[in-house]
């Protein structure tokens, strides 16, 4: 009977955890092991997209690369994870309650947009952390020519100046007036608990989001949170009034509630805390990678963020290990000592920097450019070609 690795979601963790897995069991020649993904659609959604507009094709299917390389997929939702038992419960596209058992398990449930208690929150804000969420937003926006001109209509508050909120803010001016017109006077508004515009991306970043902002229109509230929404604005926390037909909630994540059923240590963030191999550390036959894994990059204290740039190595890597874990070879220890990021700013361009401490290196069309590259080619999934998809997965690939 086969051993049986067994990979709980299809994101960018997930899928890359699939890949690196075949990858050495082909390498090993080995056909003892079977490796199935557990998710409920067999396809990548490409989440860093979904502040764009035509968010509907923001997804890669994923049915001809598993077959490509010998994985399973199961199409259904995990609810109960039985660590002792090594079995996972799930609810598949029927609607009917199954069991599957493991040998390895991969924890790669990814992570949600997380929604404090506060008032009209759950039934007025919009978000873009799901595709049906941002799909929901879109069809909104679009509606939004329905309706009479007003000031209400023609704003748009973003709560949240991390790097979702800005992204989606210093789009949106963009996005109104294509639905609006090209004279529409649209208004965004970034509210924000930090002290300073950009705060939570440092100093380094924060001239351009600063020259970004004031070049698109988009304003800001600092020292500011949001304490109440309904279906005309938000009312924050010092009593000021915004009215708004459009509220989008970009403030905090949280790995999936999965996790919790792990024995384990995590983060504040729900995330489990892995060893340098990625093992669920207090478990011997679980792994956690991508959004759900709390994981050292280098030997400096400094942990992988919930992001594609992450969650690709890290899945590269627990692939790689869980699978070595039943052959019996060495793992791969994961590290990732490299950090850049690259902030969309809408019509002005964009910001790429590198390391942890944000320095720019490009401004504006350049760094547009590398944006576009990566949001369009580096982060969708390899061709459905086996030799083509087993060499993608490498762990020890460079990091750009």
């Amino acid at each position: 009977m086969k051993q049986h690795i067994l990979i709980v979601g299809a994101g960018f963790g997930g899928v890359w955890s699939a890949l690196s897995a075949a990858r050495l069991l082909d390498q090993h020649g080995r056909s003892d092991v079977a490796i199935s993904v557990l998710a409920p659609q067999a396809e990548l959604r490409i989440r860093p997209r979904f502040y764009e507009p035509d968010v509907h094709q923001m997804k890669a299917p994923l049915g001809d690369l598993f077959k490509a390389v010998g994985v399973t997929f199961i199409q259904g939702a995990a609810e109960q994870i039985d660590v002792a038992g090594k079995r996972v419960s799930y609810t598949d596209a029927q609607g009917q309650r199954s069991d599957i058992s493991y040998d390895r398990l991969v924890m790669a449930a990814g992570s949600g947009v997380w929604r404090p208690n506060i008032d009209g929150l759950n039934e007025h804000a919009f978000d873009v952390d799901q595709i049906e969420s941002a799909a929901r937003l879109e069809q909104h926006l679009k509606s939004l020519a329905e309706l009479p001109e007003s000031a209400a209509r023609n704003t748009v508050v973003v709560a949240g100046g991390g790097f979702t909120g800005i992204e989606t803010a210093t789009e949106m001016p963009g996005r109104l007036r294509a639905i609006l017109g090209a004279d529409a006077k649209v208004r965004v508004i970034i509210v924000d608990r930090g002290a300073k515009i950009g705060a939570a991306l440092g100093e380094g970043i924060s001239p351009a989001i600063i020259e970004a902002s004031e070049a698109l229109g988009v304003e800001w509230r600092v020292n500011a949170s949001v304490a109440g929404v309904d279906a005309d604005g938000v009312t924050l926390a010092d009593g000021e009034r915004i009215e708004a037909k459009t509220v989008i909630w970009t403030v905090g994540v949280r790995a999936s509630a999965l996790t919790a059923q792990v024995p384990g240590e995590r983060d504040g963030q729900g995330r489990l805390h892995v060893d340098r191999h990625l093992k669920v550390k207090g478990q011997e036959h679980v792994y956690a990678t991508g959004d759900v894994a709390y994981a050292a990059t280098d030997e400096l204290g400094n942990f992988a963020v919930m992001s594609c740039q992450h969650a690709i190595v890290l899945g590269r890597h627990s692939g790689n290990n869980v699978a070595a874990d039943l052959l019996g070879v060495e793992p791969t220890p994961y590290r990732q000592p490299k950090y850049v990021t690259c902030l969309d700013l809408g019509a002005w361009g964009a910001v790429y920097t590198e390391g942890w401490d944000r320095q720019v290196k490009l401004l504006r069309k350049e760094a547009k450019d590398l944006k576009t590259q990566i949001n369009t080619t580096w982060i969708y999934p390899p061709a459905a070609d086996r030799a083509t998809a087993l060499a993608a997965a490498d762990p020890l690939i460079p990091i750009a």
